[in-house]
C-alpha cells in the first residue's frame, strides 16, 4: 500500500432515505492505521454512513474512496472487515462452520482456511467452543464470532458496528485490547460505538453525528484536554470564603455539587470546583481552605470524560432518535 493515501477518504458524501433519515455531505479523511471513532445518539446517521462506505448500500451523492478505491468497488472490498451491528449466524451451525463459510466467500481453502480459522477464534476468545453450535452462544460470544469473521481476511481497514455493545465487562475490555494490537499491526480502525469508554480508549481521532449531519470532529486529546477540574468537599464553609479563596489563590473556584450534594445550612459540608493547571495549586487550595479553619474531607481531580463531551456537544439539539 502506497502509505500517504488515506485509508478512507470522502467529501460531501450523502445516503438519503425517503423518510428523510440518513447522511449527508459527510467529508473525512482518514490515514492508515489510524483508529477513528464515530459517535452519536441512536437515529444519527451512523451505520447508514458504514453500509455506505463498505458498499452494501448506494450513495445519494458525493463520492469516496477506500486506500484510493471507490467505494464499493471490488478493489476496495478486497481491503476491507466488516461487524455489522445486526450479526446473525444460522444457529445449527458452529462457530467453526460459520467460519468455514466466510472462508469460502474469501475464497480461502485447505490448511490456509483451517489455519485461519483456528487462529481467529483463539483471537476472539472462542477457543475450543468454536465446535459448539451458535444456538449455544451467547450474544456475547455471537458478537466474538462476528469480529473473527470480521478478521478472517486479514483486512486492511476495520469497519466495526458497536463491536462489544452485547459484551459483559470483562468481554469488552478484552475487545479493547485486541483492538488496540490490531492498531499496533498497522490496521485502519473505524468505530461506531455508544461505549464511549472503547472510543477514549482505542482512537486517535472521533466524530459525531447528529440528525444525519456530522457536527464535530477532532483528536480524542483536544476533545478531553479541555477541562481538568478539581473538587473539594468542605465543613465550615461560608459564602464569604469564596471570594477570600479566589483573591488569596488567583483562581477562579466556584461552588459544585456532584451527587445531588446541595447543603441544607451552612453547617453541612459542600463541594467546591476549580478547573487547576496541576496538582500545586490543588495543593495551594487544600492549604488555604485548612488556614481558614474549614475542615477539608476530600480532595480530587475529576478528568473530563467522553461521556461529559457527548451530553455537551449535544446539549439543547433536536434529535430525531429512534421514536421519530
Amino acid at each position: 500500500m502506497t502509505p500517504d493515501i488515506p485509508a478512507i477518504q470522502t467529501q460531501d458524501l450523502s445516503k438519503l432515505y425517503d423518510n428523510g433519515r440518513g447522511c449527508r455531505n459527510i467529508t473525512l479523511s482518514i490515514g492508515q492505521g489510524e483508529a477513528f471513532g464515530f459517535l452519536g445518539p441512536n437515529g444519527a446517521g451512523k451505520s447508514t454512513f458504514v453500509k455506505t462506505l463498505v458498499g452494501l448500500v448506494r450513495a445519494s451523492g458525493g463520492a469516496g474512496t477506500l486506500l484510493g478505491n471507490p467505494i464499493g468497488s471490488l478493489e476496495a472490498r478486497r481491503h476491507i472487515g466488516y461487524l455489522p451491528e445486526l450479526y446473525r449466524y444460522p444457529e445449527w451451525l458452529s462457530g467453526e462452520e460459520v467460519m468455514k463459510m466466510h472462508a469460502g466467500l474469501l475464497s480461502l481453502r485447505g490448511e490456509e482456511a483451517r489455519k485461519r480459522i483456528r487462529a481467529g477464534l483463539d483471537e476472539v476468545g472462542i477457543g475450543k467452543r468454536g465446535s459448539d453450535r451458535v444456538k449455544q452462544y451467547s450474544k456475547g460470544m455471537q458478537q466474538r464470532l462476528g469480529l473473527a469473521c470480521a478478521l478472517l481476511g486479514d483486512p486492511q481497514i476495520l469497519f466495526l458496528d458497536e463491536p462489544s455493545s452485547a459484551m459483559d465487562p470483562v468481554g469488552r475490555r478484552e475487545v479493547r485490547e485486541l483492538l488496540l494490537e490490531l492498531k499496533k499491526r498497522g490496521k485502519t480502525l473505524f468505530l461506531n460505538s455508544h461505549l464511549m469508554e472503547d472510543v477514549e480508549t482505542v482512537c486517535d481521532r472521533m466524530a459525531l453525528m447528529l440528525n444525519g449531519d456530522m457536527i464535530r470532529g477532532g483528536t480524542v486529546a483536544d476533545m478531553l484536554k479541555v477541562k481538568i477540574r478539581w473538587r473539594f468537599k468542605v465543613g465550615g464553609f461560608s459564602p464569604v470564603l469564596l471570594d477570600w479563596l479566589r483573591e488569596e489563590s488567583r483562581l477562579n473556584v466556584g461552588m459544585a455539587q456532584p451527587q445531588d450534594a446541595a447543603p441544607t445550612s451552612w453547617e453541612a459540608p459542600v463541594w467546591l470546583e476549580a478547573e487547576l493547571d496541576g496538582e500545586e495549586q490543588a495543593g495551594l487550595l487544600n492549604l488555604l481552605i485548612v488556614e481558614q479553619g474549614m475542615t477539608l474531607y476530600e480532595s480530587a481531580m475529576h478528568r473530563e470524560k467522553l461521556e461529559d463531551w457527548f451530553l455537551e456537544a449535544v446539549a439543547g439539539r433536536d434529535q430525531r432518535g429512534e421514536q421519530r
